[in-house]
């Protein structure tokens, strides 16, 4: 279970690790090998067990609280077989009896588990509607009132967009990837236009999030899981009151800049702000 701290060091568990010389050719076979026939399968158990359950479960659960409940036990699962331990800072920043809009980066498939392990509330996710095409975890996403969008043609997703608006507004929290995908990289990428129109129109405060270890532990493209420590950082909410449509621009280079600071000052990944 994640443990929450303020404290910071010169270098992450995550850096450090990162620091360390390349692992011998057979050790990275042996990795290959205990992700392919241990992590990925046991994964994918939980997946299909835990889904069917949660699905049967939403037919009694109005609130959404069992299949919360669902979605922490998963991750929960998923980090542990992934011996990969996560400590989370400055949640002690947050006024958690407020809704907010949580604002992370995307940096692996392991983004979700490591928000639903850390976050120790109820949330919603402002995902893209190809994750609900997929068995299990989509139907997942679809009962348990996740909000979709469609980031080709977003017009088609505006009615969605003023339901999440109303989601907010009646107290429940948002998480959203204004990145739109993960980084393929390990560098933040440039935040989507608009990613900020919920927080405007609900007028709620933005928390800049960073997740850092997650990219090395599981790039794209890959089913390959390297363990290690993970971490969530948590920085000061952004408020958003008297803002309107013409401040999103602005509102989004802030919250960018905000999380960048975050996720450079523990990342193993250099900063490119600083290149040159």
């Amino acid at each position: 279970m994640a443990s929450s701290s303020n404290q910071s060091s010169n270098l992450s568990p995550v850096a450090a690790g990162e620091s360390a010389r390349a692992t011998p050719g057979w050790k990275h076979l042996l990795s290959r090998l205990r992700s392919y026939f241990i992590f990925d399968p046991l994964i994918w158990c939980y997946t299909i067990v835990l889904a069917i359950s949660s699905l049967l479960s939403s037919f009694l659960d109005r609130d959404g609280r069992i299949q919360h409940a669902h979605a922490r036990l998963w991750s929960w699962l998923i980090l542990k077989t992934s011996l990969s331990p996560l400590t989370v800072h400055g949640l002690d920043r947050i006024n958690t009896s407020k809704p907010h809009l949580f604002a992370v980066n995307h940096a692996s498939a392991m983004d979700i588990p490591v928000l639903y392990v850390g976050l120790p509330f109820q949330f919603r996710i402002v995902a893209k509607k190809e994750l609900f095409r997929y068995p299990f975890m989509g139907w997942h996403l679809s009962r348990s009132g996740q909000v979709r969008i469609d980031q080709q043609n977003p017009a088609k997703s505006i009615s969605m967009l003023k339901s999440a608006v109303k989601t907010l507004q009646s107290g429940m929290p948002l998480v959203i990837f204004p990145e739109g995908g993960r980084t393929p990289t390990g560098e933040v990428k440039d935040f989507l236009a608009g990613a900020f129109f919920l927080g405007i129109k609900a007028q709620v405060d933005i928390v800049p999030m960073a997740i850092v270890g997650s990219y090395e532990m599981l790039k794209m493209n890959t089913f390959h899981i390297q363990p290690r420590p993970l971490e969530l950082l948590m920085g000061n909410p952004i408020p958003t009151a008297g803002l309107t449509l013409r401040d999103m621009e602005a509102l989004s280079a802030r919250v960018k800049s905000a999380i960048e600071d975050l996720y450079y000052s523990r990342a193993a990944t250099p900063d490119p702000r600083l290149a040159g």
